[in-house]
């Protein structure tokens, strides 16, 4: 969703969930190889850029997030105007909806939406394949975020197949108060014996996805529920309360449940409330456009 005039562009910004999520192999530069099936929901940050003379400026709101060059929006828009050549400034507010470290993909859901509205103010001097160039060096999630839609993640997660006929679901979004560092869970993965897993999708596919639970596995969650156990408790809360299925997404902390409709999702959203296991959010998947 954007607005926009000559200087001053205003996006929202869609999270993501990992529906599927597999490590396949280790490259010598330390980045892992995965196969993962993630879409786009209906849970959101929002970026304001106004065109500037000189320098790059960052305030943000909600969720707190450093507003200097630890942020990947910052990044993102130096990345840009160097590339660009160009001198001019730009000024961002950002307010986070979406939580910090939490396996959901909002900082490069930013920077992905941060590139394109630069794109915008100055004139498109960049194709898309050459911001999708840009993105992958901010981050392996941030190309998803580019053009979000139910992909299908391969390499780093840079190499991206649209998924037809998404179908649709609601999701319970439970997000316990911890921030986990993907690249500790990584650090600490203990990869195994992985079978065909671009043939397994594919025979999903095929079928069109009749039952989004019976694919649901992150192999990252090994890891971090060894650490924080109250990982799988919210599991276990989740599919007591109703889900049809439910999973860590990324590398956590965050965790969500399937349901077929909003009435019981929102139900289950009352209930769980009660157990006070951090913020809970009742989305969909995001069929909106950048």
């Amino acid at each position: 969703m954007t607005k926009n005039n000559m200087d001053k562009i205003y996006i929202k910004t869609p999270a993501k969930l990992n529906v599927r999520l597999k490590v396949i192999g280790r490259r010598p530069n330390g980045y892992h190889d995965l196969v993962s099936i993630m879409a786009p929901i209906t849970l959101f940050d929002e970026l304001e850029l106004e065109k500037s003379v000189s320098e790059i400026t960052l305030t943000s709101e909600g969720f707190r997030v450093p507003n200097n060059a630890d942020n990947l929006v910052y990044r993102a828009a130096e990345l840009f105007l160097k590339q660009a050549g160009l001198k001019a400034g730009v000024q961002i507010k950002l307010k986070k909806g979406i939580p910090v470290a939490a396996g959901m993909g909002g900082g490069s859901s930013d920077a992905a939406a941060t590139l394109r509205s630069l794109n915008e103010l100055f004139s498109r001097p960049f194709s898309f394949a050459e911001l999708s160039s840009m993105a992958v060096q901010l981050g392996a999630d941030v190309p998803f975020f580019l053009q979000p839609r139910p992909c299908i993640a391969r390499g780093i997660g840079e190499i991206l197949e649209p998924i037809e006929n998404w179908p649709e679901m609601r999701y319970v979004i439970v997000h316990p108060p911890l921030e986990i560092s993907t690249a500790w869970v990584y650090a600490n993965l203990k990869l195994g014996l992985t079978g065909d897993e671009d043939g397994y999708i594919r025979k999903c596919l095929k079928f069109r996805f009749s039952s989004i639970a019976s694919i649901l596995e992150n192999d990252l969650e090994q890891v971090t529920i060894a650490h924080y156990p109250v990982i799988d408790s919210i599991k276990s809360h989740l599919l007591k309360a109703g889900a049809e299925g439910a999973l860590m997404t990324g590398s956590g902390p965050t965790v969500f449940g399937l349901f077929s409709s909003l009435d019981k999702a929102q139900t289950a959203a009352h209930d769980l409330a009660a157990f006070k296991l951090g913020d809970i959010f009742v989305v969909t998947h995001w069929q909106g456009q950048m």
